[in-house]
């Protein structure tokens, strides 16, 4: 099956939504989403590491780093502002769902006129 690219927003929202089960390292955080998805979401480092950074420049993550078998890691938590965050791009994901199911149904539309 093709599958399209995820936007931002949606990938912002899924590193959210793992990180907000624990705190947790990139790799980690790589392998959940792709656990969790079923392997519909295998996001390179590329793409996540950015992400991570960004979503903590933006006040969403916190990070800190430790070291695991003598090598830094970068564990990141969920803020405060990053559970709200998670809660309203949450809601919004859901509501869109819904929409566009009803449109894939062919829910009643309204009559202009």
């Amino acid at each position: 099956m093709n599958r399209e690219p995820l936007l931002t927003g949606q990938i912002d929202m899924l590193l959210l939504s793992v990180v907000a089960r624990g705190p947790s390292h990139g790799y980690a955080i790589i392998e959940q989403l792709r656990l969790r998805s079923r392997g519909a979401f295998e996001l390179r480092e590329g793409t996540v590491y950015p992400a991570l950074y960004r979503l903590e420049r933006a006040g969403l993550l916190s990070s800190a780093v430790g070291h695991v078998a003598g090598r830094p890691r970068r564990t990141y938590r969920l803020t405060g502002a990053g559970l709200a965050a998670l809660r309203e791009r949450r809601d919004a994901w859901r509501e869109l769902v819904r929409s566009v199911n009803a449109v894939l149904k062919g829910a009643p539309t309204l009559r202009h006129g």
